[in-house]
């Protein structure tokens, strides 16, 4: 059963953990001797983290945050993308491998094909610690930490539905087939949206997580048919991809939009009126806790938390959006 954790336990959490980690320079990786076990109570070692790509600020986010705090706790780093390309990622895994890194933290490249690369690495001794996607499998990944995206998103319809309350049509922007929060967050805006039936979907296309081909979409989708009063999308980028095609078309003041992630971006739009909200995903917070524990367990042998740990998502919208940091609130 996935345990829900409060936005505020998890942090007063993050601090204990920091409390209670210990340094190290460059100590014996954990990942060397083929055990998977942990318990090297030097710490120290390499961390690869690996996430899709940091052109995105969010995937950016956490993989700064990532890298901040392994070098606060002594660890050396190395940073990179498989930009969602599973083979990318398998040949990323194997480099860490065959570098005898004490731990990896990854933002997977798909929830099937992500398991038989993580099952080499635990097979290799290096624990593997998931955040923002979580794999079809349990027993392999030393954890899996992602935000509570059906909370989350479930949060930000709601806030979509106030915001059209004569209804209308709607279009929905989902993320990439293989990614599991693209399956979450569309079930999480259909459970709320599905009650009210003045509000109708006319059309529900894929984009990507790309701002670009949100962008086409959108356009497209106006060419058509501009009888459209809201456009919900699974993350931020393709929610400010369908602003400036709504820009462009000079139906801004017509169509509500809201998006998901709590990009830097996305706070600006509501600012700025373009954007209605987002729902914040705590991914410095995800990052850091999956640090935390790795180093617990390189130090003892286990993380002292669930393999499944979800964190609460928070909405930004134009009452909040002054006390935004990045991916965070004040």
């Amino acid at each position: 059963m996935l345990r829900r954790t409060k936005l505020a336990a998890a942090a007063a959490a993050a601090l204990l953990l920091a409390g209670c980690a210990g340094g190290g320079n460059s100590g014996d990786s954990a990942g060397s001797g083929g055990d998977s076990g942990g318990g090297d109570s030097a710490g120290g070692g390499l961390i690869a983290i690996i996430t899709p790509a940091q052109e995105n600020p969010f995937f950016k986010a956490e993989a700064d945050a990532a890298k901040a705090e392994a070098e606060k706790l002594g660890y050396e780093t190395s940073v990179a993308s498989h930009d969602d390309d599973p083979n990318k990622q398998s040949e990323l895994i194997d480099a860490a491998i065959s570098q005898g890194a004490a731990a990896i933290v990854l933002d997977n490249a798909g929830a099937d094909a992500s398991i038989g690369p993580i099952q080499k690495a635990t097979d290799a001794g290096i624990p593997v610690f998931l955040i923002d996607r979580e794999i079809n499998e349990t027993g392999i990944a030393k954890a899996q930490i992602v935000a509570n995206n059906a909370q989350g998103a479930a949060a930000v319809a709601e806030e979509f539905v106030a915001a059209l309350p004569e209804g209308g049509n709607y279009i929905e922007l989902t993320g990439k087939e293989s990614d599991t929060n693209a399956g979450v967050r569309s079930e999480a805006f259909a459970s709320v949206i599905s009650q009210y039936p003045n509000l109708v979907q006319v059309a529900k296309e894929t984009a990507n997580w790309s701002q670009d081909e949100a962008f086409a979409k959108i356009e497209t989708l106006l060419q058509r048919d501009s009888n459209i009063q809201g456009i919900i999308a699974g993350n931020d980028t393709m929610a400010l991809g369908a602003v400036a095609a709504v820009e462009a078309a000079g139906l801004l003041d017509q169509i509500k939009i809201v998006g998901f992630d709590g990009s830097p971006d996305a706070v600006e739009a509501i600012k700025a009126g373009k954007l209605v909200a987002t729902g914040l995903q705590p991914a410095v917070l995800i990052s850091q806790l999956a640090v935390q524990q790795a180093d617990k367990f390189i130090k003892t042998g286990e993380t002292g938390e669930d393999e499944k740990q979800s964190i609460d998502c928070v909405v930004i919208n134009a009452e909040n959006a002054d006390s935004y940091t990045l991916f965070a609130l004040e």
